[in-house]
């Protein structure tokens, strides 16, 4: 497939479908082409249908409703940019005090492409898990990795465990440092989609470098095509960009979080 033809698969069955698949535990109404959500923790919002109809004027109406709505449920929110977005939204935002947080590219391909046979390093292996004492390690590896307290994320996955389309957590381990989880991964497929997404992929410090992503990648990649998706879609850091792309996915765009009130 071509990169514009994976993107307009993106746009249709990925971004479009979005209102119809919500994470659980998330809420959303729409606002003309707009979803807006509350997840629990905060807001997410994102244009899921094009804003083209819209007159300058209403795009500005837009943002002012939705800065309104997240400012009356007292939360922070993210508004959620794709680079093939109407040019005049940015502007908009910024205008709103939207702070922008760092830019990823968007990144689509064939799990064929992906799943090879899994290598790892000695002395590391590769698990599945789904029980809470696994879901709080990670989160414990995660809070090392960014700097701050992501506690909240072992409720997070435990909840996208038990949704109607789980997720599939794999965590990479150091069996030389007692289980030490090194890095952590998951699969979340996108029901009635041809695509399942790659989520995580953060490694400590002292262990990149060493094809743990990667292996990590292949292991989600063989099971995307063991449960039917055949396309695989990431919003990729510039350190798992360059990864993918040799791998054999295409950036078919880019990706850029808008932040207003936090």
């Amino acid at each position: 497939m071509t990169p514009d033809e994976l993107l307009r698969i993106y746009d249709d069955e990925v971004r479009g479908a979005f209102p119809r698949r919500l994470p659980p535990g998330w809420t959303a109404e729409q606002d003309g082409p707009l979803t807006r959500c509350l997840t629990g923790r905060e807001g997410f919002a994102w244009l899921t249908s094009p804003a083209d109809p819209l007159s300058e004027s209403e795009l500005r109406a837009l943002v002012d409703r939705t800065v309104a709505f997240y400012r009356e449920h007292g939360t922070w929110f993210e508004w959620k940019i794709l680079d093939h977005d109407r040019p005049d939204l940015p502007p908009l935002l910024r205008d709103a005090g939207a702070e922008t947080e760092p830019h990823e590219a968007l990144v689509l391909g064939e799990a064929r492409t992906l799943a090879s046979e899994v290598v790892l390093p000695d002395g590391i292996e590769v698990r599945q898990v789904a029980e809470r004492p696994d879901l709080e390690r990670i989160a414990a590896m995660e809070s090392e990795v960014w700097g701050e307290d992501w506690a909240w994320m072992a409720d997070d996955l435990e909840s996208r465990l038990h949704a109607a389309e789980p997720i599939h957590v794999f965590v990479a381990e150091d069996v030389s440092a007692d289980g030490l989880v090194v890095s952590a991964a998951w699969l979340a497929p996108m029901a009635g989609t041809r695509v399942a997404g790659l989520w995580g992929g953060s490694t400590l410090a002292a262990y990149r470098g060493r094809g743990i992503y990667r292996a990590l990648v292949a292991t989600r990649a063989r099971r995307a095509l063991e449960l039917g998706y055949e396309l695989l879609q990431v919003d990729a850091s510039d350190d798992s960009r360059p990864i993918l792309e040799r791998l054999g996915l295409h950036v078919i765009g880019g990706t850029q979080p808008y932040i207003i009130g936090r």
